[in-house]
């Protein structure tokens, strides 16, 4: 039963974020990483609301999905039931991820504590979609007054020092560039992940996107490499573009499985946690990646990669896509910006005569975009990070 709002006269010091899995992945891979670096970073105590416990134990293979309340990297993970089974006592911010609507029993203790006299509420935060459209420094930090009276605000991540900034730990650069600094790092990595037969010096690209006729057709050049290349894959939506390349169904592959396709190797992966998934990223020459998590940390590892996003009604994600390419692109000479987004809007597009065209010229810029890629972190980052900026963000508002 939810404690009368009478008993609330201060708030409790925590912080609240409600998360919706969506995409099993996509939602929630956000959420943790914030929760996990307010915790490390700032000392706050973070209560982790998840609907889906299941998918969530795919990136948190140690989190029970039978458990309604237990904790993890200084982050209390609560079972997010509809309606809610665990008592709700507020706390100083409570955060709705991607417009995931509060629980009721939330919104009415927020009622009832904004009616109380000299009354004390939560700051209620939306946290949005990244974007790189233009549109989002104007609306970034917009409250928006609920029928109560209570103001809700919008939190946009963004990528200009006008927008709410991006996720990023504060030792992550120096933790990367330590780790690629080393090629034993990598090689250990995939004896880890179960992978055999890769050479320092071969090609190895990692894939998790959605599908699409653009990766069959990758992978059916690929094949044709002039020296040894191996795509990383995990099982899921990418390989059910290439189910024509399999000994058997995509659920029936195991992690370790390799498919030999002339110069081509497919590696099936494990999942990993994200630690793990960062370097992946870290010790790939290439990775394709989906959603926002994934395309984010992409940026992070300093290596090129192709974006796929995620297709929206009348191809409203190829304005998002060309959106971040014009700023990934801005001080990129002609020739290599143009070869990077045609390949990118190809494979979003799924015409795979355009990107097996695209890619082939990719080897003609790869020194200089590679270059492009490990300045481009710092660049992106203006000075402040994701969790940074929400913090001064709730002192100042």
């Amino acid at each position: 039963m939810t404690m009368p709002a009478t008993e609330h006269h201060t708030l409790a010091k925590h912080w609240d974020i409600f998360c919706t899995v969506v995409d099993n992945y996509g939602d929630i891979g956000v959420t943790w990483r914030l929760a996990k670096q307010l915790a490390a970073e700032y000392q706050i105590t973070v209560h982790l609301w998840v609907d889906d416990l299941h998918s969530f134990s795919h990136i948190l293979p140690s989190l029970d999905p039978a458990l309604r309340r237990q904790s993890f990297s200084g982050v209390n993970i609560f079972q997010w039931n509809n309606p809610l089974d665990i008592d709700y006592i507020a706390g100083q911010v409570v955060i709705e991820a991607f417009a995931c609507e509060l629980p009721e029993q939330v919104k009415s203790v927020i009622d009832k504590l904004h009616k109380q006299p000299q009354s004390t509420v939560p700051h209620w935060l939306n946290l949005e979609y990244l974007s790189a459209e233009d549109w989002v420094e104007g609306c970034h930090g917009l409250p928006s007054t609920q029928a109560n009276g209570v103001k809700k605000w919008f939190y946009f991540p963004g990528f200009s020092d006008k927008t709410g900034g991006l996720i990023c730990e504060q030792q992550l650069f120096v933790e990367r560039d330590n780790w690629q600094a080393n090629p034993n790092n990598k090689m250990a990595l995939f004896s880890q992940l179960g992978l055999s037969g890769i050479e320092p010096d071969d090609t190895v690209i990692s894939v998790f996107s959605y599908e699409t006729a653009a990766l069959n057709a990758l992978v059916k050049q690929w094949q044709h490499a002039t020296q040894a290349m191996h795509v990383l894959i995990p099982k899921g939506r990418s390989l059910h573009s290439l189910t024509e390349f399999l000994p058997c169904t995509v659920s029936e592959l195991i992690p370790g499985q390799q498919i030999k396709l002339g110069q081509l190797i497919l590696h099936i992966l494990p999942m990993t946690d994200q630690t793990g998934f960062d370097r992946l990223l870290w010790s790939c020459d290439f990775n394709i990646v989906r959603g926002e998590d994934s395309f984010l940390r992409a940026q992070w590892a300093a290596k090129p990669f192709i974006w796929h996003i995620y297709p929206q009604e009348d191809d409203y994600h190829l304005i998002k896509l060309q959106a971040f390419m014009r700023i990934y692109c801005d001080n990129l000479a002609a020739q290599i910006a143009a070869t990077w987004a045609e390949v990118n809007l190809a494979f979003n597009q799924g015409d795979a005569n355009a990107v097996v065209n695209h890619w082939q010229q990719l080897n003609s810029v790869i020194l200089p975009l590679q270059q492009h890629a490990i300045n481009w972190p710092n660049n992106a980052l203006n000075d402040a990070d994701l969790a940074s900026r929400l913090v001064q963000f709730v002192k100042n508002s």
